[in-house]
């Protein structure tokens, strides 16, 4: 029997943080320094980010993270991959986020999609994931991926991966 992969979506497949820099210096004429948003959460490193969350295309124009496709199509051989996005707090995310996955990760079935509010009823043998509430509560194991909001933080019980090749490297 395959183990199950969960793996999240933005700040892992999606470059959610490029993403939320591009709409704020959009906004204010100005780019922000790694310096200013690293080591805080998203919503305020970024003032108006959940604005740009909310409004009609920001999930579906997001940003490929490097080497995603390749790696994840890899593993959908190895494993019984989901793709588990909390999605629900924003509702216009929910199409966009089918159809980003679609065009990127052909090869993903709908049926192994889950758009949702909270995490913790997921289970499966190991998550990959950029936040410690989703990370945290699970079972399996754990890789924490690198985003600027949580780059300072202690890695915990959770291995930390800072690329897709180092995902590979751990799970092919």
């Amino acid at each position: 029997m395959m183990k199950r992969l969960i793996v999240d979506m933005d700040g892992v497949l999606a470059d959610a943080c490029a993403h939320f820099a591009a709409y704020d210096e959009r906004e204010t004429g100005r780019r922000k320094t790694p310096a200013e948003f690293t080591g805080k959460p998203e919503f305020t490193a970024f003032p108006g980010a959940r604005q740009y969350a909310g409004s009609a295309g920001f999930f579906r124009t997001a940003p490929l993270i490097a080497d995603s496709q390749k790696v994840l199509e890899q593993l959908n051989q190895r494993y019984e991959l989901y793709i588990v996005s909390s999605a629900t707090e924003f509702p216009l995310s929910l199409a966009e986020k089918v159809a980003w996955l679609a065009e990127h990760f052909p090869f993903i079935s709908w049926r192994r999609i889950v758009l949702c509010g909270s995490k913790q009823i997921v289970r499966g043998d190991v998550m990959i994931d950029d936040h410690f509430g989703n990370l945290d509560f699970f079972e399996g194991r754990t890789l924490l991926f690198t985003q600027p909001h949580n780059l300072h933080a202690p890695d915990g019980r959770h291995e930390r991966v800072h690329t897709w090749n180092d995902v590979a490297r751990l799970l092919l």
